[in-house]
């Protein structure tokens, strides 16, 4: 078995495991928990390697204190990263512990079985546990290289249904979120941004705020505002008083060219690809072979999007002699105390970051943003917890953006409607943006507004596999020549930065609304064509499966164009090494352009299923928000300021909305777990993509697939 990566900064076996004397073991992790039920994959897990039962185990959350540094949880990385640590610390604890029950019956390990951490001697029938041997105590020791954990025919927890950690609570609405701390003497703050990115503070007259009842700081440093009050009403009204008493300097706008102009237009640099690695090598020129019988090109836009969390974000501080507390819904409790250290000039040991649950993540959203707005109010006032929470139009205007994207693409054909040649050209800001230590630099937000404020570090150009722009841009398919190029395009005018999938949803749904017009050009059956080119086995039983669950093969896949109703597939395989997933899409189009989803069916391999349900629920939450990015979302902004602050100017899918969802998985119980958080983002918006053009015969290539946009495509024939 391949040793996890997340043993070289956390090699000692008491990193991941604690046996209690009470038959609790404690299980650590770096990740986070914020709705993929990680917690009760990784429960399950080690109960399995550990032959204990699931109630006995402690998933510990993610703190800078006692938790392994595993950097952000991120990339659909978490199981095989953090899940083969825990399984593999798991494995080494109970062969650790075999052998000291080995001693302690004066038995021979092979003739010692192990019953929910009861470890019993057949031959003599003698009984010691886990915690009699180990409770209270540390192992000392490094997880070996050798570990063997268990053999699939072996288990009787992982791939069964399991009981998700937490989801009672969070369906009764008894779950503690961030926003719900309360520690005795607590205050609450509010915070107050400028206008714009590109505004500063001019003047201030706050001394009617610091009289308004409750009020106890006005926090001011550089143009970064925010007030600490007894009550959170008061934090409420105090702020409000606060942004009608400041003068901004807006002289400066923001550009609002058409961004697709500016993506085109702007100063970039680019790179081709080689294996999904970009080569610091010319860009090659575009030229289709001279035998094609076809050559087609098609651009396929999105703009910027945004994380939309339904709950804003929030975090609590507490600064004293000690050093800086903080509790946060961040995605990565040491990178962001890295953050914090050198914003506030504190040693990293004197800040502890705990996680603490917040309402929805999806990237990187305000949630870090957010904490060090906390801990400037905090060092305000020390001594007292503040709690902070940012506003709608807080999370809406401020947050980093998922970048707006282009893809440029061409493709010819053979007589035999094969493709000779596959040319892809993406076009983006950077996806890759979280903040970390940065040196004089920051990317955390009141930085730049701070007396004197750091500056965001210049974006480099990410040159890893599959990483940020370039992330899923290379085709599974088979294709004997294929050009695929990265811009990393300068002075755009939005802070951007890790949204789900990063490239991928913008690439993927590129290529197979590309895969569907080269299929139509040749008068192929979108599937067939797909099946023509691809020879992975293992991308082609998901496509298969998807296709059969849909009755696609009855020739049932839509009425065709002008009839309303339609039916389209895609594929991809996320980073094109992680969950192959395949998304067929029933949809209806009414004679006013309004797109209504009817069915959506999933096919997907994420190597052994440790739990099908959270499984389900990832590949099912990602097609949601992808048909929510692809029908509706949208940032709009001006010189002045971003324009949509509110759900009426950022709407996104509702709940009547959804389709019915039916999944299909594929268990390969001798293979890797495969990360599959971010699998169906990007098909689905291509799946959403050729349906409608099965149904009324119109090619829509920028998203949001709204109204407006399918009568303009109408219109333009």
């Amino acid at each position: 078995m391949t040793r996890s990566g997340s043993f070289v900064n956390n090699p000692g076996l008491d990193t991941w495991l604690e046996i209690h004397a009470d038959g609790r073991i404690t299980v650590n992790t770096g990740k986070v928990e914020f709705g993929q039920k990680l917690t009760t994959a990784f429960a399950v897990i080690a109960a399995e390697e550990l032959d204990v039962d699931l109630e006995r185990i402690i998933l510990r959350a993610a703190d800078t204190a006692v938790s392994p540094a595993e950097g952000y949880t991120s990339g659909s990385m978490s199981m095989e990263t953090s899940g083969t640590a825990i399984r593999q610390a798991a494995a080494a604890a109970r062969r650790i512990m075999l052998g000291m029950a080995a001693e302690k019956l004066g038995a021979a390990v092979e003739t010692l079985s192990v019953t929910d951490g009861d470890i019993g001697d057949g031959k003599s029938n003698q009984h010691v546990t886990y915690w009699d041997l180990m409770g209270g105590k540390r192992f000392d020791c490094a997880v070996p290289d050798d570990v063997t954990p268990k053999n699939p025919d072996q288990y009787r927890l992982i791939g069964h249904p399991v009981e998700g950690d937490g989801f009672e609570a969070l369906v009764s609405g008894s779950m503690m979120f961030v926003h719900d701390m309360d520690l005795p003497d607590m205050v609450h703050a509010r915070v107050v941004r400028p206008p714009h990115s590109l505004a500063r503070l001019q003047d201030l007259d706050e001394a009617p705020v610091r009289a308004m009842t409750g009020v106890i700081a006005v926090v001011r440093d550089g143009s970064f505002l925010a007030v600490v009050c007894e009550r959170e009403e008061q934090a409420v009204w105090a702020a409000a008083r606060l942004a009608e008493a400041a003068v901004w300097d807006e002289s400066k706008e923001l550009n609002s060219t058409d961004i697709f102009e500016q993506l085109k237009k702007n100063p970039r640099e680019s790179f081709p690809l080689a294996d999904g690695v970009p080569q610091d090598l010319p860009v090659p020129p575009l030229s289709p072979p001279e035998n094609a019988a076809a050559t087609i090109s098609a651009t396929y836009q999105r703009p910027y999007i945004m994380h939309a969390s339904i709950g804003p974000s929030a975090a609590m501080a507490l600064f004293d002699a000690d050093g800086l507390n903080v509790w946060s819904h961040t995605q990565g409790v040491y990178p962001l105390r890295q953050a914090l250290a050198t914003v506030m000039d504190l040693p990293e040991d004197a800040i502890r970051v705990r996680h603490v649950p917040g309402a929805g993540c999806y990237g990187h959203n305000g949630a870090d943003d957010v904490v060090l707005d906390a801990a400037l109010a905090a060092r305000a006032v020390p001594g007292r917890p503040v709690l902070l929470k940012w506003e709608r139009a807080d999370e809406n205007a401020w947050e980093p953006y998922g970048p707006a994207m282009q893809m440029d693409m061409q493709g010819s054909l053979s007589d035999a409607g094969k493709i000779l040649h596959w040319s892809g050209e993406t076009y983006s800001d950077t996806h890759m943006g979280r903040p970390a230590d940065h040196g004089n630099h920051s990317r955390l937000l009141a930085a730049w507004h701070m007396d004197p404020p750091r500056t965001a570090p210049t974006a480099q150009a990410a040159m890893g596999f599959h990483a940020g722009i370039h992330r899923n841009a290379d085709p599974i398919y088979d294709f004997p020549d294929r050009r695929l190029i990265k811009h990393l395009v300068r002075g755009l005018p939005l802070r951007t930065s890790a949204l789900r999938g990063l490239g991928a949803y913008a690439n993927v749904f590129a290529i197979e609304s590309f895969m569907d017009e080269l299929a139509h050009e040749c008068g192929a059956d979108p599937l067939e064509f797909r099946l023509k080119h691809l020879s992975d086995e293992r991308a082609r039983a998901v496509l298969e499966a998807a296709a059969e669950k849909a009755d696609w093969g009855s020739g049932n896949h839509g009425d065709g164009p002008g009839l309303g109703h339609g039916r389209g597939l895609a594929l991809a395989r996320y980073k094109n090494v992680k969950c192959y997933a395949a998304v067929v899409i029933d949809l209806d189009v009414d004679e006013f352009g309004a797109i209504k989803l009817e069915r959506a069916v999933i096919a997907a391999d994420a190597g052994q299923i440790v739990d099908p349900d959270g499984l389900k629920s990832q590949l099912e939450g990602g097609l949601i928000q992808s048909a929510s990015w692809t029908l509706k979302e949208q940032v709009d902004f001006n010189g002045g300021g971003i324009l949509s602050c509110d759900w009426e100017s950022y709407p996104i899918l509702t709940f009547p909305e959804v389709p019915t969802i039916e999944t299909v998985l594929i268990d390969r119980p001798d293979q890797p777990f495969l990360g599959a958080g971010e699998a169906t983002q990007g098909p689905t918006a291509a799946a959403i993509g050729n349906a409608v053009f099965n149904a009324v015969g119109l090619r829509l290539r920028r998203t949001p697939f709204n109204q407006d946009r399918v009568r303009e495509a109408a219109a333009e024939g």
